[in-house]
This record gives C-alpha cells, sequence and structure tokens, in this order.
C-alpha cells in the first residue's frame, strides 16, 4: 500500500468540482464543492455558534441521501442567501433530488462571520447573496483551487483573543491524502478566534500577536498564565470545512468523517471549538472506488486533510490595509521579524 503526500484538494477526489467567488465590493465571498452525480453527506458540529442551512436533513435517520453541492460563504447569516443561487445553478442544468414536479437541488450551507473585516472604499453592506452562489457554480471546475484571501476564506481572520487589533488574517485552504486506492480531502475556510500551528512541527504560524504587534503572543501559553482577556463577541468567528472522499460510505459512516475532521481541526487550532466559534465540517462520499470502506483509515486521513488544509489556509493567506489599519498575515509576520512590520504600509 502507498501513502502519497500532497496539498492537493477536493478536485482530487473524482465527482467533485469548486468553484469560488470573491466580492469586489468588500473583503467576503464563497467557496462551493459540486457533486453533479451527487454525493453521501453528513455534518459534525462542534462550535457553539453555528449559522447553517440545509443540515438536519444530513441525519442518518432521515430520508435525503445524496447532496449536489456544499457552500462555505462569508456574511454570517446573510450568507446563507448564496445556497439559493447554487439551488438555481443547479435546477437550469437539471441536477437535484428528483420529484414528480422537477428536481430539488439539495445545497447544504455553512457561514463564517467576516462583517468586521472592511478595506477604505469597501460597501460594508456587501455580502454573499444568490448572485454569488451562482457565480461560484459558474467558475466551478477540476482545476486546483485557488487558497487564501479568496471565496469563503476572503475576510477570514484569527487570533482575536486579545482584541481584534491583535489579530491576523486568515483564509481558505486546501489539501489531500492518498492512501492506496482512497483519496480524502479537505478545503477549510479558517476565521478561528484561536491561534493556529503546524500540527508537523509545533510551531505557532498565525493569531493573536503582543501589544507591540511584531511578535505571536502564543494564546494559550498567555490564558494559562493569567494574561486578561477582551472577550470575544460570541459567533463572531468560525472555521468551516468540508472534507471529501471517493469512498463508498453510508450516511452514518460519512459523519464519522466529518468527526474525524473536526480533529484535524484541534491539532491546528489552539483554542478550537469555542463558545465563540461555530466550527462546522460537512463530509461528502462519491463513491466512485467499489473497495469495501476502511473507515478508521478514511478517518485517519481525514483529520489529516483538515489539518493540512487549515495549515494551507493560514500560510497562503496575505494581509491586508483595513479601516483600522494594516492586519498582517503569517507571511507578513516573518517578514516583519526581520525587517520590522510597522514599515508595512501597503493595501
Amino acid at each position: 500500500m502507498t501513502h502519497t503526500h500532497r496539498q492537493g484538494s477536493l478536485v482530487d477526489v473524482p465527482g467533485l468540482d469548486i468553484g469560488q467567488h470573491t466580492l469586489s465590493q468588500r473583503l467576503s465571498g464563497c467557496s462551493v464543492v459540486l457533486a453533479s452525480a451527487g454525493a453521501v453527506a453528513a455534518v459534525d458540529v462542534r462550535g457553539a455558534a453555528p449559522g447553517t442551512r440545509e443540515t438536519d436533513l444530513l441525519d442518518a435517520s432521515n430520508l435525503v441521501e445524496k447532496v449536489h453541492a456544499i457552500a462555505l460563504c462569508g456574511g454570517s447569516a446573510f450568507g446563507l442567501d448564496a445556497a439559493s443561487g447554487v439551488m438555481r445553478w443547479l435546477e437550469e442544468r437539471g441536477i437535484g433530488f428528483a420529484t414528480p414536479h422537477g428536481v430539488v437541488p439539495i445545497v447544504p450551507a455553512a457561514v463564517l462571520f467576516d462583517l468586521p473585516l472592511v478595506r477604505p472604499g469597501d460597501e460594508a453592506h456587501a455580502r454573499p447573496d444568490a448572485q454569488a452562489g451562482y457565480a461560484a457554480c459558474a467558475a466551478a471546475s477540476g482545476a486546483p483551487p485557488a487558497s487564501g484571501n479568496v471565496g469563503a476564506g476572503a475576510g477570514a481572520t484569527v487570533g482575536k483573543l486579545f482584541g481584534p487589533e491583535r489579530a491576523m488574517k486568515g483564509g481558505i485552504g486546501h489539501a489531500s491524502v492518498c492512501v492506496g486506492p482512497w483519496v480524502v480531502a479537505a478545503m477549510v475556510a479558517c476565521n478561528a478566534v484561536g491561534d493556529v500551528t503546524d500540527p508537523g512541527s509545533g510551531r505557532l504560524l498565525a493569531g493573536a500577536r503582543t501589544e507591540d504587534g511584531r511578535q505571536l503572543l502564543g494564546s494559550e501559553r498567555a490564558m494559562l498564565g493569567g494574561q486578561r482577556l477582551q472577550p470575544p463577541v460570541p459567533g463572531t468567528h468560525t472555521t468551516i470545512g468540508v472534507v471529501g472522499t471517493n469512498a463508498r460510505l453510508d450516511k452514518a459512516q460519512a459523519r464519522r468523517l466529518a468527526m474525524s475532521g473536526h480533529d484535524g481541526l484541534a491539532r491546528s487550532i489552539r483554542p478550537v471549538h469555542t463558545p465563540f466559534d461555530g466550527d462546522t465540517l460537512f463530509a461528502m462520499a462519491t463513491g466512485t472506488e467499489n473497495s469495501p470502506a476502511d473507515v478508521l483509515l478514511l478517518s485517519v486521513m481525514a483529520a489529516e486533510a483538515t489539518a493540512l488544509a487549515t495549515v494551507d489556509a493560514i500560510l497562503s493567506a496575505r494581509g491586508v490595509q483595513t479601516l483600522t489599519g494594516w492586519l498582517p498575515a503569517a507571511h507578513d509576520l516573518d517578514g516583519a521579524q526581520r525587517q520590522g512590520m510597522g514599515t508595512r504600509t501597503g493595501a
């Protein structure tokens, strides 16, 4: 059995395409995973403040077995409107749950809170809507998707436990893991209240910064040391994502995959699943690989892919100029430690 690690993405899973749309009016957007032939799906919600749509039908006891797309969106609860555009795009192509009166596309969705991240000149009330969801579908393909400040990750931030002025830029990331005939991949939009670490090296990548803004603080260490927090507003954060596989799974097995994906979040985000986050992961199984599924192996792969995708989101993010000043990314902080973050003035 061969084991191959590579960055990859959900498009490595046969039957899945990715489309992303980033708003021109402000830092927000949506990312859509299309499964035109349908995919068995499930969801696992660990954060205390989720924003979701069409998740009840994913319960193993409920009727509908397959979904046709999953949408990850910025814009807080307003962004759930993007799923309507995804439905319209699918309906126009005859894709959906068959009824005597036409198809009904099944499109679960989850959102993250990116409303505070506004650039000079942005339209503060611009949010992903049905048109944005439709545009993401129109852009979908099997090509490797972009990471960082795009789609659902456009307005993502991380490291907010000591105030937004000490936060850093988050983003969206992708990864896949292959073992023998199996592929498990993940797409993660990281907007965590906590910090992000590389689980392989243990290195802190992005998060709350020291008061001078030049170095990473280490939120968990600071909390355990008794440093005073600036309590975030509940529900104004959240990491959301999709784990996909070519395995043939039922809904209960797919939920195990989503649950294991949260293990990957726990490896890379500290603290994670807080009262202030709405951490939500979906699983999609296209069933193109007919070998009997090894759910244990697939679960290990799901945790790994999710952790890798989270790291990709952070390392691919770039700093942005906002109304409140320069918001650095991990990429910028590395340079700042060498050259001085205070010199950065670009947009």
